[in-house]
């Protein structure tokens, strides 16, 4: 039923409220209300946090939106990981209604005396309701009652009787120990705050068996690397400021319809196949390839891997190959086809022969305990973060069941979901428990399609999905990527580390990987997925062939500026320019703007307009800001000139520094 006084239209709420918002720890979130009431007495609106604790958080007071009418906001902010709930709470204000009509009737001599005799009234109830325990209380009592003294002295002029009571001093006190009439509770309704990790981090994706990977010079034979030759790998991948090193798939890979390069069927008796192909007469899940060695060996990459400040993601891809144990052990897993085959994987036109979806119809119980097993098994050996793949072929159901069995045990362990999927399902994977979520940053390349991006998941999905920008995948090389040249490689990473808290690189990306299997395709040219892949890591560093320092600076940059690690926090500003994008970031005291030529191909000069009211400042404001890639400081202002050469610098990743 509706309250005595409305409270409607409430968020952020995810399914109802069936489900918790998103929240991190130390990231604040918005809470918004439609409130009102009949007539033309004042009210007053509040959020009220309650912690894991059940511990009441001192209460928030919301503000009237600048443009929507009868529209309320706080932001509120979870100090600790857990379940939170939120209630917003409205009211009567007697105290605002009087200092409305007050302001209007003791300047025109209207019901003088009767005004000032009613905030006597006030005042004594205001000094009634202080806890003497508050903190301030003393100093508040001694406010009003000077301020109570000076309404009730006839011998003063009626405009000096109101200025007592309007003065800073006792609004503050004023607005501190509100008066409630009518109260209306609206909620509890939940969110939940999960580890900063969840929204702040920087991925950074290789295939192992890749790394340390030897060719016999005589004999053209690939040896594969090992957990031991990858971890050598770790040093360089921290160095450039990466804070989570993913994996793809380590386990067993089929032999059964086994690819070989470029996804061919005719693989040689060397091809290793695809590490999605999961599962052999070495085991399935549960198992690690025997040429990336041993449990031990795992560990031991892993305690390396936290050493250097990295946590290990592992993928989770739910799928076996034709000779995965499971289809033995567990043929009801599966879909049998009219002539008595079990159906491979197909996304039409591509086929995966080598692969088996699992049917979560047929066992469902028996599938959720294995694939549980499967994933605490992983957890005791370090992994607390999982990537994973195409959870949108599974139920929604079943991930909500697994993520709320690992929350209820292992709340700091984070799931990544790789969905490139309609928006509906990558919402709905967000809502029931995901992390994060790959997005459609990939396919956001012109100025325009990046502003709207940037403003739905930060201000209209941020409590349903956080977003993860991958400049690269080992599936999707864009053809920005493809024509664009080395500036496209700087203007991407650019724009995925600062448009999002949190932002991924293939192995392969610094080194301007840009070739396709053909025109037209997304898939690298002989791509890893299908075949061992030795990169030159010490000659690109030695010929300068590499953005390794650039990725490194910009992961410096995220690191020294908290506006860089929180995502509600996006302001798009403009440019004459329909290839210079510009937004900014805020966060306390905090000022990040930026500014990229989204064009890998030619300089750009425009005029760049800046909405300084969102940055804190006042149109006529001018402020010094520092470009954290170059080192040079501009004194900057509403409107300031760009030139941007994408072979240069094509973007400037400015601090605030001070205003004039």
């Amino acid at each position: 039923m509706v309250g005595r006084i409305p409270v409607m239209d409430v968020t952020p709420l995810v399914d109802l409220g069936r489900q918790p918002a998103k929240a991190t720890v130390g990231e604040p979130f918005p809470v918004t209300a439609s409130v009102f009431r009949e007539g033309h007495d004042k009210l007053g609106a509040e959020v009220v946090l309650t912690g894991p604790d059940g511990v009441r958080r001192a209460p928030v007071r919301m503000t009237k939106h600048a443009e929507v009418p009868d529209l309320y906001e706080a932001w509120v902010t979870p100090d600790v990981g857990g379940a939170w709930t939120f209630e917003v709470h409205a009211w009567s204000d007697p105290v605002a209604t009087w200092q409305h009509a007050a302001g209007l009737k003791v300047p025109a001599g209207v019901d003088v005396e009767l005004m000032f005799t009613e905030a006597g009234l006030l005042l004594d109830r205001v000094l009634a309701s202080i806890d003497p325990a508050h903190p301030g209380a003393v100093l508040a009592k001694k406010i009003l009652t000077g301020a109570s003294k000076a309404a009730a002295d006839t011998k003063r002029p009626p405009a000096a009787r109101l200025a007592a009571l309007e003065s800073p001093e006792v609004t503050e006190v004023l607005a501190a120990h509100p008066l409630r009439e009518l109260l209306t509770v609206e909620g509890p309704y939940p969110a939940y705050a999960d580890r900063a990790k969840a929204l702040f981090s920087s991925w950074y994706e290789f295939f192992p068996r890749s790394e340390g990977a030897k060719k016999n010079a005589k004999t053209g034979q690939v040896t594969s690397g090992t957990f031991k030759t990858a971890a050598k790998r770790l040093d360089a991948v921290a160095a450039m400021g990466f804070d989570v090193i993913y994996l793809p798939p380590i386990h067993p890979i089929g032999e059964v319809n086994r690819k070989g390069p470029n996804n061919t069927l005719d693989p040689g008796p060397d091809d290793p196949g695809s590490p999605w192909a999961i599962g052999s007469k070495d085991g399935g899940h549960d198992a690690i390839h025997p040429d990336l060695g041993t449990f031990a060996d795992f560990d031991a990459f892993v305690a390396r891997a936290n050493e250097l400040g990295l946590e290990v993601a592992l993928d989770l891809a739910l799928q076996a190959a034709p000779d995965h144990p499971w289809v033995t052990s567990h043929p009801e897993w599966f879909t049998t086809r009219a002539d008595g085959t079990i159906a491979y994987a197909e996304n039409p036109p591509k086929k995966y022969q080598d692969i088996y979806p699992v049917n979560f119809d047929n066992d469902p119980s028996g599938i959720c305990q294995e694939v549980l097993r499967i994933v605490r098994l992983w957890m005791s050996h370090g992994v607390r973060v999982f990537r994973v793949d195409n959870p949108h072929t599974k139920p929604v159901a079943f991930w909500e069941w697994l993520l709320t069995e690992v929350r209820r045990t292992d709340s700091d362990v984070l799931f990544l979901a790789e969905a490139f999927t309609r928006p509906a399902m990558m919402r709905g994977l967000g809502a029931i428990g995901f992390h994060q979520s790959y997005t459609y940053f990939t396919w956001r390349n012109a100025k325009w399609e990046l502003e709207e991006y940037l403003k739905e998941l930060s201000h209209k999905t941020d409590h349903l999905m956080r977003p993860n920008f991958f400049v690269n995948t080992p599936d999707i090389l864009h053809a920005y990527l493809q024509y664009g040249g080395p500036a496209a490689f700087k203007i991407r990473a650019a724009i995925a580390a600062t448009g999002s808290p949190s932002w991924g690189v293939y192995a392969g990306f610094e080194l301007f990987e840009h070739v396709a299997v053909k025109p037209g395709s997304e898939e690298y040219l002989d791509s890893e997925k299908y075949q061992i892949r030795i990169r030159d890591w010490a000659g690109a560093e030695a010929d300068g062939r590499t953005l390794a320092p650039y990725l490194t600076r910009l992961n410096e940059i995220r690191r020294a500026h908290p506006a860089l690690q929180r995502l509600r926090n996006v302001a798009i500003h403009y440019s004459d320019d329909e290839n210079i994008l510009v937004f900014s970031k805020q966060e306390g005291e905090d000022t990040v703007i930026v500014v990229v030529n989204v064009d890998p191909h030619a300089t750009r000069e425009t005029m760049v307009h800046l909405d300084l009211p969102a940055l804190g400042m006042h149109d006529n404001d001018s402020f010094v800001v520092h470009d954290e890639i170059t080192g040079e400081d501009w004194t900057w202002a509403q409107h300031n000139y760009v030139r941007l050469d994408p072979h240069h610098e094509p973007a400037h990743i400015l601090s605030v520094r001070r205003t004039r």
